[in-house]
């Protein structure tokens, strides 16, 4: 069990650490403070040390920054490799977040079970660059006027700006690996060597 002055040197920790991830990420107290709500005096406070760290401020600030509690508190290591993704479900998907940091390029597993065939056929556009990969199953991917099925071990990448689609044409659930960089990072795959 920690004793106090144990307990004293970790909330004293706190503050550097937060700052330190806060910067690291390029994210100012303004931005922060619209993400979780908190305010930014408190959050400044809190980085200088003239606030104690509670769980009410700390829950939304891991929450923000996608780390554990044990990260923010500088909590021993387990040992313990594994990402412990929370899956989210939208629309009937299944999205796996595979990183942790906002921003940036984000990496998620899919699990698009199959489309009825009168789902809508909408294409979107927003910003970003896109990069899918196909595990299992098929993927229709409908990208401005190509309309191209992706069957496992095939993967596309494209400017989000253009209209596109991914659907499920069945019979079975899909699953892919999709990377996004929300401001249109592109990825770069490096190409294997051939023989000469």
């Amino acid at each position: 069990m920690a004793n106090d002055a144990d307990l004293e040197t970790a909330l004293n920790g706190v503050g550097p650490r937060l700052r330190d991830l806060r910067q690291r990420r390029e994210i100012t107290l303004t931005q922060l403070s619209e993400t979780t709500g908190i305010s930014v005096s408190t959050l400044s406070r809190l980085e200088s040390g003239a606030r104690k760290p509670t769980l009410e401020l700390l829950l939304p600030l891991a929450r923000a920054y996608q780390v554990s509690l044990d990260e923010l508190v500088d909590a021993p290591e387990t040992g313990d490799p594994r990402v412990r993704a929370r899956p989210i479900e939208r629309h009937g998907r299944t999205y796996i977040p595979l990183t942790r940091r906002p921003g940036g390029l984000q990496a998620f597993k899919q699990i698009l079970p199959p489309d009825a065939p009168d789902c809508d056929l909408e294409q979107k556009t927003h910003d970003g660059y896109e990069w899918l990969y196909v595990l299992s199953g098929r993927v229709r991917l409908i990208l401005g006027d190509h309309d191209l099925t992706l069957t496992p071990g095939e993967a596309a990448e494209f400017d989000t700006r253009l209209p596109h689609l991914i659907l499920n044409p069945g019979p079975e659930p899909a699953e892919i690996l999709n990377l996004f960089g929300p401001q249109g990072e592109r990825l770069h795959v490096r190409a294997r060597s051939t023989p000469r």
